[in-house]
């Protein structure tokens, strides 16, 4: 895929869309990192129900922790590996009042320093709690990246790179939230919504989904 098509495809992305966000519910950034973290092996709705019930009871890291671990674990059940994630945010929570005054720091190596957040979650936080241009490489993305041969590769870190030497720079900022959408909602796992892509003439994918033959 050449400089052209991949500037038309955000091009398209971004008329369809000129403020794309993530489907989590959040105000704050620490709303939004326990949330991301809450995301793993879960569904966005999924994590919706659980903090709309957590967070008008604990929204911060005190709150949580004076939920202790228990008490966590009974607010998000629902959501899968709540043990751990119980665990692990209690952990991030103290630490976060221990060495940054109680606040979400927008550095990487802080974020990836704290339980149960990788480079992942801590791309999702930069990006969209602090605007910085990262892209968070999850399941949608690295299909739409390797179907489409828009950024390759056979690791999410690969495509990552990939991603961030070939997006134009205007569009890097919402890179990840157009990509994520697009293979949520269109360029999905099983069957690819082919016929009403917007970038079904830039994409490379040979498999395409045909239109619907006419009866």
């Amino acid at each position: 895929m050449n400089r052209k098509q991949r500037h038309l495809i955000f091009e398209r992305l971004q008329a369809a869309d000129p403020e794309p966000t993530t489907e989590l519910t959040y105000s704050t950034p620490f709303e939004l990192l326990v949330a991301v973290i809450l995301s793993a092996q879960a569904t966005d709705k999924m994590v919706n129900r659980v903090t709309a019930a957590l967070f008008p009871l604990a929204n911060t890291p005190a709150a949580i922790l004076a939920l202790g671990e228990e008490g966590l674990k009974h607010h998000i059940r629902t959501i899968g590996l709540f043990n751990s994630k119980a665990g692990n945010l209690i952990k991030t929570c103290a630490i976060l009042i221990a060495e940054h005054g109680g606040e979400v720091p927008a550095d990487r190596k802080s974020l990836e320093r704290l339980p149960g957040v990788g480079r992942k979650t801590a791309n999702v936080v930069l990006n969209t709690a602090f605007g910085q241009p990262t892209i968070a490489v999850d399941t949608h993305i690295f299909r739409v990246c390797n179907r489409t041969r828009l950024a390759p590769g056979k690791t999410p870190l690969e495509v990552e790179r990939g991603l961030l030497q070939s997006v134009p720079p205007r569009f890097l900022k919402n890179a990840h939230h157009w990509l994520i959408l697009h293979g949520r909602y269109r360029c999905t796992a099983r069957r690819p919504r082919c016929p009403e892509c917007l970038i079904r003439d830039l994409c490379e994918f040979r498999d395409k989904t045909p239109e619907p033959t006419a009866t």
